[in-house]
């Protein structure tokens, strides 16, 4: 850590008066602007310290059965254990420039000749990586509860617009006919996928083990024996929740990192999407979607009419930023050269909390959204009527095709009152083509006003959109609530 970070800590020494001058020095926005509390405790600095002490905790406790330890030694260790002094740990880091040797010193100083037993056989990373694997499966949990209140409120949402008409756009051009359920729907069963994916990361999440310097077990052997070393980790595997990888170095692979992230920031591109596409239709242009906007919210400090979008914008913003760490990720698995370098140390420290605190605010902000999501089914059925008869274009050439026409003639004819329609619409005008191909005697010789009137209606013209989107709402319902049981 740099000088000053030293000198705060041995000018303030107390966590409250840390709080109290937190604002007059550099604080990350995840310190205090995004992200919940929650999760900023899994990553906190106390609560890492907590693991650590606690995996020391486990170490010795195994330890008993194998004489290196004995049981007083271990209450001694077990009352101190949750005495973190943060304060006096960054002062002795400041002399020894060591971060787990400086908690290592300040828990033994607590547990007087208890402190000695403690670390036996370790390496720092045997009790780092552990922690940090620890951190990530609480973190893992919280943003999987997330990401299940988001798939519950989406469902809602398929569920109540299945069959509500909308204008669908390719290009950002009028296309044809969609549902709203059908297009939410596209955000929830990426969603689901991710929340799949995430249980599966959950369940199969490994940690270092302890392994010693460079994963060989060799200081453990000497203090156990060869024979005893499986029995020996599986015990502490049971203390801590999690299978160890069979295989590891210095480190646990940091490949599970980039695994991890890229399941983070897959969350965040679904979520990016839907916040563009929201930002997009609360255009006044379009005006059929809004996120919910406070009685005493205010819009721009120069325009006092505005409602912007800010939770979407946010959204987008935070997006952006996740979609990066993956790449760093990569980088400490790929550059981690030999039994281990300390390259992708400094980064991690950002990285993996930075990761889950965007993705933990990103789902905070869609939830938000979901909950108070503003629809103008008016606004709809007005994009509808204005832009859905091309849409029906293409069914009345196959009908007068069937009826006898010439496809080619009839091509070129619908095309010219299509174009004609076009600029009537830019003028503010209401749609003309049904009036236009009505007047035609080359088509209503072959189809009446009344067959050109029922093609031109394309409100329902959405296909099983409907049913599909109904059925993909009851698996995210059965599906949550199955891993939530689980």
């Amino acid at each position: 850590m740099e000088e000053e970070t030293w000198k705060q800590g041995r000018d303030h020494g107390t966590g409250s008066d840390l709080k109290m001058s937190k604002h007059a020095t550099y604080q990350s926005p995840y310190s205090w602007r995004y992200g919940s509390e929650t999760m900023r405790r899994v990553w906190s600095e106390e609560h890492k310290r907590e693991l650590w002490r606690q995996l020391w905790v486990w170490l010795a406790e195994v330890q008993v059965d194998y004489g290196l330890v004995t049981g007083e030694q271990v209450e001694r260790l077990q009352s101190a254990v949750d005495q973190v002094d943060v304060a006096r740990a960054l002062e002795i880091e400041g002399k020894i420039k060591h971060d787990l040797m400086a908690e290592l010193q300040v828990f033994a100083d607590q547990t007087a000749e208890a402190g000695g037993v403690l670390h036996l056989g370790a390496t720092s990373m045997d009790i780092k990586d552990n922690a940090a694997v620890l951190q990530i499966r609480e973190a893992s949990r919280l943003i999987r509860d997330r990401l299940g209140r988001v798939l519950d409120l989406l469902a809602d949402q398929i569920e109540r617009h299945a069959g509500l008409s909308i204008l669908a756009f390719t290009h950002l051009q009028p296309a044809e006919p969609t549902t709203l359920g059908y297009r939410l729907a596209y955000y929830a069963q990426d969603l689901l996928e991710s929340f799949r994916e995430l249980s599966v990361l959950m369940e199969n999440t490994r940690a270092k083990g302890f392994t010693g310097a460079v994963g060989t077990s060799a200081s453990f052997q000497d203090l156990i024996g060869e024979e005893q070393l499986p029995e020996f980790q599986d015990r502490l595997a049971d203390k801590m929740g999690l299978e160890f990888f069979p295989v590891v170095s210095q480190t646990y692979p940091r490949s599970q990192d980039y695994r991890v992230l890229n399941i983070l920031a897959g969350i965040g591109a679904v979520l990016y999407k839907f916040a563009f596409d929201l930002r997009l239709l609360q255009n006044p242009l379009h005006g059929e979607w809004a996120e919910g906007f406070g009685a005493d919210q205010v819009g721009s400090s120069a325009m006092p009419f505005k409602r912007n979008p800010i939770l979407a914008e946010k959204m987008d913003s935070l997006g952006r930023l996740i979609a990066q760490l993956p790449r760093v990720a990569w980088d400490n698995a790929a550059h981690s050269l030999l039994e281990r370098t300390l390259d992708d140390s400094a980064n991690r420290r950002t990285i993996l909390p930075e990761a889950f605190l965007i993705a933990d605010e990103m789902l905070l902000a869609g939830t938000k959204i979901l909950e108070s999501l503003q629809i103008d089914p008016e606004r709809m059925k007005h994009n509808l009527a204005r832009f859905g008869p091309f849409a029906a274009v293409e069914r009345v050439l196959m009908a007068l095709s069937r009826k006898g026409a010439d496809r080619q003639d009839m091509h070129e004819l619908l095309r010219v009152y299509s174009l004609q329609a076009w600029e009537e619409i830019k003028e503010g005008n209401p749609n003309p083509l049904f009036d236009s191909l009505a007047a035609d005697p080359e088509i209503t010789g072959y189809l009446t006003p009344e067959e050109l009137q029922d093609l031109l209606v394309v409100e329902d013209y959405h296909g099983d959109a409907p049913l599909r989107a109904r059925k993909l709402a009851a698996s995210v319902r059965r599906e949550v609530q199955a891993l939530r049981e689980a």
